[in-house]
């Protein structure tokens, strides 16, 4: 870990704020991905659609809905 900061150290101030930002983005990328829990809110958002259509073609007019 030293070696790591001695080379850190070399650095230019401009590259070494970029160091400093990327290990920023880590850690906020490692806390946001513990803490996110799974939403299922979208559960039951076709119901109505139930008798007019089997789950596939369902699945498929979703797809055109969103636009994929």
């Amino acid at each position: 870990m030293a070696r790591l900061e001695d080379r850190i150290k070399e650095l230019p101030p401009e590259l070494y704020q970029e160091v400093a930002d990327f290990v920023e983005f880590l850690l906020e990328k490692r806390t946001k991905k513990q803490g996110k829990r799974l939403k299922q809110d979208w559960a039951g958002g076709l119901q109505e659609y139930r008798d007019q259509f089997t789950s596939l073609e369902l699945q498929k007019k979703a797809l055109e809905w969103r636009g994929d």
